[in-house]
């Protein structure tokens, strides 16, 4: 398997993916065209940036190695590569999908993200 990347976004819209069999993306993923990933070092940051104080999230843990060519690494924040999947997410293409729950300080508090990649 390749090394897992990220996608965040709520319960409710994860639950019609999963009856769907695949996840379109967010309204500012169907706006820019792709949908936003992030890789592990990247995560936390993103969330921190673009759902800060959101409640209701869903963590996505995705196979890259599934997605194909649709999935590209593209620069953004400071140059940094991000992964942007140009297409829909295919249910089957999701390892985990896990609570995102807000901590006591108002961030977000992750699961382990263990990658079993070395």
């Amino acid at each position: 398997m390749s090394r897992a990347i990220y996608h965040v976004t709520t319960w409710e819209a994860w639950r019609a993916a999963e009856a769907a069999g695949r996840y379109e993306g967010s309204a500012d993923d169907r706006r820019d065209g792709f949908i936003h990933f992030s890789a592990r070092p990247q995560l936390a940051e993103s969330v921190a940036k673009h759902r800060a104080g959101q409640s209701g999230l869903v963590l996505l843990t995705v196979d890259p190695g599934a997605l194909g060519a649709a999935l590209t690494w593209e620069p953004s924040r400071g140059g940094a590569l991000f992964p942007h999947l140009y297409g829909p997410l295919p249910v089957a293409a999701v390892r985990r999908a896990e609570d995102l729950p807000l901590g006591p300080d108002g961030r977000h508090l992750f699961p382990p993200l263990d990658d079993p990649d070395p």
